[in-house]
């Protein structure tokens, strides 16, 4: 029996059990979406992220009191750390050398911003900065200007609305010139911000800028902890930069000589790799539940077969009685067990990756394929075809035709 013929036999084979087919490819499919689906969204949320973390951009690094991303209990060891307040950011700008770009951040207050009749919704958020931040912050202004070193110096009212707060507001009119109100407060709109979509389910475009000052002068909070992001001329300079500026905030912050640094200083790639670490432990153990998934049906697969061979126990009789050999037999119930195990898999690894899609469906993100994980997926089931289907059809190969013809 060549190859061909052996393909249609168990093609054949598999037609005629619908049922028990159907039940065995279940098992296979479930095993295979379940490493499908956590990797796939394990990959859309650490590509989205990707994509996100590039606001520095590379010659860019930032001042923070704690670390960007923690992992593990590590609050303890930086609780007591004092805040980074907007008089050392100061003294830190006049104290440079190098031609590095100063810009900070900082949020007040949450609240809905009315313009005559229309109001938003309670979660716009007023944030403070200073002239720098677009560069610092890879923004971009859609209209009017952004905020000027005078504005920040004399503590204007004046804002710049995030797109998705204008659009809003003004959906037949320009925002520019306009007075709206934030929590009983007037403040002129003098531009608005390009959009720039979620992160994380938070909208970047429900958001305004205000001078820093101004906000300092009326929320209060001399003390607030800042969030500094600063910019060297180019990636280069940015070693140099990044030393001047750590032994310049040891200075101001009266860090004692041998101790370790008060404050965090972290670029783009850094902040990437702490959360690749952190995804790349989340698919190892999504991947891991699943095999163990696959295994299951890797079992079930060898169960059906078995009782598959007792039940053909005649059929495989008469076949060798009129020729077929044992590697026939062997072939054939190994080739059923092929194809329901890549039937499954491939059917496990579209609906994976389908749902594990929902989560950027869910926040509104770009979709991700793994194309590894895939594969691997497919190694995977046809190693559980040969391992699990090997010994039925073994058992198979091995029924004396006299004694499989007396069988009832």
């Amino acid at each position: 029996m060549n190859f061909f013929e052996a393909i249609r036999m168990s093609v054949g084979s598999l037609q005629q059990n619908k049922l028990r087919s159907w039940l065995t490819l279940l098992g296979m499919v479930i095993g295979v979406f379940a490493i499908i689906t956590s990797v796939t969204a394990v990959k859309v949320i650490d590509v989205y992220f990707q994509e996100r973390v590039n606001f520095l951009g590379s010659a860019t690094f930032t001042i923070t009191r704690t670390p960007a991303v923690q992992i593990n209990d590590s609050w303890g060891r930086y609780r007591n750390r004092r805040p980074i307040t907007y008089e050392q950011v100061e003294r830190l700008k006049r104290s440079l050398e190098s031609p590095v770009i100063v810009s900070v951040l900082e949020g007040f207050q949450r609240g809905s911003v009315r313009y005559g009749e229309r109001e938003t919704e309670p979660n716009i958020f007023i944030l403070g900065t200073d002239e720098n931040f677009l560069g610092n912050y890879s923004y971009e202004l859609e209209q009017g200007r952004f905020l000027s070193s005078q504005d920040v110096h004399y503590a204007r009212p004046v804002v710049v609305l995030g797109s998705a707060i204008a659009e809003e507001l003004f959906p037949n009119e320009t925002p520019l010139g306009k007075v709206v109100e934030f929590d009983g407060r007037r403040l002129q709109v003098i531009g608005v911000l390009s959009p720039k979509g979620s992160f994380l389910g938070f909208n970047q475009d429900q958001r305004m800028l205000a001078p820093i000052t101004y906000l300092f002068s009326t929320y209060g909070g001399a003390q607030r902890d800042l969030n500094v992001s600063l910019r060297a001329p180019g990636v280069e300079y940015l070693p140099a930069a990044m030393d001047e500026v750590i032994s310049r905030m040891r200075v101001i912050r009266k860090v004692p000589p041998g101790e370790d640094n008060d404050f965090e200083i972290e670029t783009n790639d850094a902040i990437r790799s702490v959360f690749e670490s952190f995804t790349g432990t989340l698919t190892i153990g999504g991947a891991l539940i699943g095999l163990i998934a696959l295994l299951a049906a890797g079992i079930g697969i060898m169960n059906i077969m078995l009782v598959s061979v007792t039940e053909r126990t005649r059929e495989i009789g008469i076949r060798k009685a009129i020729g077929a050999k044992r590697r026939d037999i062997l072939r054939q119930f190994l080739l059923e067990a092929f194809f329901l195990c890549q039937v499954g898999g491939l059917v496990g690894i579209l609906l994976g990756a389908a749902v594990g899609n929902g989560v950027a469906l869910y926040f509104d993100i770009s979709a991700a394929f793994p194309w590894g994980w895939a594969l691997a997926a497919v190694v995977m089931v046809t190693g559980v075809s040969f391992l699990f289907g090997g010994y039925p059809a073994f058992k198979a190969a091995r029924l004396d035709p006299i004694q499989s013809l007396r069988y009832e």
